[in-house]
């Protein structure tokens, strides 16, 4: 499939953008006539261009992971990514991809079909890991990257980068999963069914064919909360909240009365507004449709076409949402596969967003996984 670089919008300074020359053909039927993904980078890609990290998102952050010159707000990892920092970009050419289907710079749900001159709404077809991990590679192709040094996804990303690395396997020298699984729990699908009824049972929703400025609030917002308690920990929530009562409450019954309700209110709300439902509903159910075994007669099978020198597997003792026996499986099944891979099991209280929150714990062993390449001359 042809690409291009296309430049990016001035309001989007350190956003790139790759533009398919070709239709798309998604995993579970239908095609995309046009496609584009967005991407950012940082640190410079040497002579031999074998120093790039390929890196996917959760469900719901841009390709901003760390901040930079063209722009300096923080990123959703950034501790982890920049000059010094564990995923060292004095050392490494870091690309991090926006999700296809996502909202911010990729086609998705939200974007406007040509044909119709609408956004695709529900009309887009179904979307899938697979088709994710697809247009990641565009964007590596794009770039005349032929084997990245790493590929890395934490949650939802590390899903796509074991796509990636069963579907390109000669193209992977090492391979790192943080908080991720060979396929979605019945918890994990249970919470995200509940989230999506929620979206769709707002009036507002009006069958996914909403006009953008009239998104379905509510539904999102009571999505986000119950997203929010299965992200974390009940013992954080203890240790941060407890039986507190806030100091002032609202006149309305049955309204905010413990800290833990008004913290939950107040972080839906900021999540509300800036991603579309649609794109949410899709990435959400690409998730469960999720499974590795369907690359092969079992996920050992799967994992077996890998060819990765090194793998290294991170899960949070803490996590409801992709409990450690999730990667506890993944590690036995490369094993089983003779594949080299470290499982490493972190105590964090954070639950699922661990990786996010506690740099303590995961900057060490981040850094350690990527001190392994040897200083090179970036040219």
């Amino acid at each position: 499939m042809a690409v291009s670089l296309a430049a990016p919008p001035r309001t989007l300074p350190a956003t790139r953008f790759v533009d398919l020359a070709q239709p798309f053909s998604m995993r579970r039927g239908g095609v995309l006539s046009s496609v584009r993904v967005a991407y950012e980078t940082w640190g410079r890609l040497n002579a031999a261009r074998d120093n790039a990290v390929l890196l996917f998102t959760g469900l719901s952050p841009s390709a901003h992971a760390a901040s930079s010159r063209a722009d300096p707000a923080p990123g959703w990892w950034e501790y982890m990514v920049g000059p010094g920092k564990p995923i060292d970009t004095d050392r490494f050419f870091v690309v991090c991809v926006n999700s296809l289907g996502s909202c911010f710079g990729s086609t998705g749900p939200a974007t406007i079909d040509a044909a119709t001159g609408k956004p695709y709404g529900v009309d887009f077809p179904e979307l899938t890991i697979e088709d994710i991990a697809a247009a990641g590679h565009e964007v590596m192709r794009a770039l005349a990257i032929e084997r990245p040094h790493a590929v890395v996804g934490a949650s939802m990303g590390g899903m796509t980068a074991l796509v990636y690395a069963v579907s390109h396997a000669r193209e992977v020298e090492k391979l790192v999963i943080i908080s991720a699984a060979a396929r979605a729990s019945a918890f994990a699908i249970a919470i995200r069914s509940l989230q999506r009824e929620i979206i769709c049972s707002d009036p507002a929703w009006a069958g996914g064919h909403y006009a953008p400025d009239q998104q379905p609030l509510m539904g999102m917002r009571l999505a986000r909360k119950l997203g929010m308690i299965s992200y974390r920990s009940a013992q954080e929530w203890q240790q941060r909240f407890g039986h507190h009562e806030v100091i002032t409450r609202g006149e309305q019954p049955f309204g905010i009365l413990y800290e833990i309700e008004s913290y939950l209110d107040y972080n839906a709300r900021k999540f509300v507004g800036g991603f579309d439902a649609n794109c949410y509903l899709y990435l959400s159910r690409s998730m469960d449709l999720f499974d590795l075994a369907a690359h092969g007669s079992s996920v050992k099978a799967a994992l077996s076409k890998i060819q990765a020198r090194r793998a290294t597997i991170i899960g949070v003792a803490s996590d409801v949402l992709f409990p450690f026996d999730q990667q506890q499986e993944l590690a036995d099944s490369m094993r089983d596969a003779a594949l080299d891979v470290r499982l490493l099991r972190l105590n964090a209280v954070n639950g699922h967003d661990s990786f996010l929150i506690d740099h303590d714990r995961f900057a060490p062993v981040v850094r350690e996984v990527f001190s392994e390449l040897r200083d090179r001359r970036l040219g």
